[in-house]
């Protein structure tokens, strides 16, 4: 009986100790597979939440190869503007050999710059405009230029006179754009360096102001390479504000300013404390924009618009398609061919003239179309318009701002890399009323990942610090105010 029952017995043991030993085996495999699972779980959501930058990388854009030995010289120089006899002299001979078309009788602006006006502003510059006065103008804020990547940056560098007691001084690099220069900030500087002397005492914010010329543009030199773009002008500026000594700065721009900065964010976000941008170009894309774009005419709630949102954009088709056709027609020619537009305008102080004050017209204020002296002197003076334009005229820097437009535009014909990479530092929007375009918070959300404000300024288009400085200055400090205070 007990062989029957031993041989039973053993093979009931035997599998109770294989099924233990394979119950041993999964206690130790089971957890270990749960923890693999965990830690690619863990990873793959902290690489969602990865801040995606920039690559810093180098460049070289001086004429040449670049230097094998050598340090590349670092010094910061100051630098003052200056003209003479002969550069005045030239001016006034072409102005007087200019020939001009007649305009077309009820066209005002519609057809660009309205010629029978534009005789009057070359009138105006020729016999009362005084080139040497405004040197001196702009001789009033310290002019620098150093070397970077090759080539001379040219700024301004403005620091406070006088900083009352607890207050800190938050340095504040501006870009400008495209056809503006650093001009377009001198109204401004002074309400953000000197606010208690302008009424802008109810905070704690002052800044210490820097504004570099683009390379290509003014007196900064142009680039000698191919492919000079936004994110080669971030790199130079980051470098910039490293040899002033920052390690932290805001950042301010609009047109090409708004793009550069951007960059700089996303190049080097440890060094950003905050970005502001009174332009921002980011449009419906996909199904999913194409029913925003439907619905929001209709239920605007739905996709996240407000009314004003509402009020800026519709109806649709005018203002977001036919309106930027008819505006962005030089933009085509310079994404393509500059150099060949670019001649004429470089030979030509009435065709320079013309052709940049044209954007200053209905870039202000799309209702000056209809206007035949285009808008132009109920927002500007034409001292300060035509200082801007003999910034371009005596630096013979217009074919090489324009260029700008081919190098990004060849890389990135959407202009849509913004949104690819994304922005994480804190951001402020100032959405001005007659800019180009409008872009509501909830499209430029896509981009910009944590905006502080968003304001949707009263009146004001395209130039804004040149137009209504006291507006955007205190848009700059509202905002700066928040993000000290994070």
């Amino acid at each position: 009986m007990w062989q029957e029952i031993l041989p039973n017995t053993w093979e009931t043991i035997s599998s109770q100790i294989r099924s233990f030993g394979y119950s041993q085996k999964h206690a130790v495999l089971i957890p270990a597979a749960a923890l693999g699972v965990g830690g690619m779980l863990v990873y793959w959501l902290r690489s969602r939440h990865k801040i995606k930058t920039i690559e810093m990388s180098d460049g070289w854009w001086g004429s040449g190869e670049r230097p094998v030995k050598g340090k590349e010289d670092e010094s910061i120089r100051p630098f003052r503007i200056e003209t003479c006899d002969k550069e005045i002299e030239d001016l006034h001979r072409r102005l007087d050999q200019a020939r001009y078309t007649p305009h077309v009788e009820g066209a005002a602006f519609h057809y660009g710059f309205n010629s029978s006006y534009l005789q009057k502003v070359v009138a105006y510059w020729r016999n009362q405009f005084d080139w040497r006065k405004q040197v001196e103008v702009l001789n009033k804020y310290p002019h620098f230029k150093t070397t970077i990547e090759g080539i001379e940056i040219h700024f301004i560098h403005i620091k406070p006179s006088y900083v009352p007691h607890g207050r800190a001084v938050q340095p504040l690099l501006m870009v400008h754009g495209w056809p503006g220069s650093f001009y377009e900030f001198y109204k401004i500087i002074p309400l953000l360096t000197e606010p208690a002397s302008h009424g802008l005492n109810e905070g704690d914010v002052v800044f210490e102001v820097i504004c570099p010329s683009i390379p290509g543009y003014g007196f900064s030199e142009a680039p000698h390479k191919q492919g000079f773009d936004s994110v080669a002008a971030a790199r130079i500026f980051h470098k910039l504000m490293n040899r002033l000594g920052f390690k932290e700065y805001y950042l301010q721009g609009g047109d090409w300013g708004s793009r550069i900065t951007t960059n700089m964010a996303q190049m080097l976000p440890q060094c950003v404390k905050g970005l502001h941008l009174n332009l921002v170009f980011i449009t419906a894309r996909g199904f999913g924009g194409i029913f925003s774009v439907m619905l929001g005419a209709y239920a605007p709630w739905l996709v996240g618009f407000t009314r004003e949102d509402v009020h800026r954009m519709y109806p649709f088709i005018q203002k977001n398609i036919y309106d930027i056709l008819r505006e962005s027609g030089y933009l085509h020619i310079q994404a393509t061919k500059p150099d060949t537009a670019g001649c004429g305008l470089n030979d030509s102080p009435v065709g320079l003239a013309a052709y940049i004050l044209e954007k200053f017209s209905t870039w202000t204020n799309k209702s000056f179309l209809q206007r035949d002296d285009g808008g132009l002197e109920s927002k500007y003076t034409l001292d300060e318009l035509l200082t801007n334009v003999m910034i371009y005229w005596v630096t013979a820097s217009i074919v090489s701002s324009m260029r700008f437009y081919k190098e990004n535009i060849t890389k990135d014909p959407d202009l849509n890399a913004i949104s690819r990479v994304g922005v994480y530092v804190p951001t402020g929007i100032a959405a001005f009323p007659q800019e180009i375009t409008h872009t509501p918070q909830v499209w430029t959300k896509k981009a910009y990942k944590n905006i502080i404000t968003y304001s949707y300024m009263p009146r004001g288009g395209h130039f804004a610090a040149f137009e209504e400085p006291r507006l955007l200055a205190q848009d700059i400090m509202n905002f700066v105010r928040k993000v000290e205070h994070l």
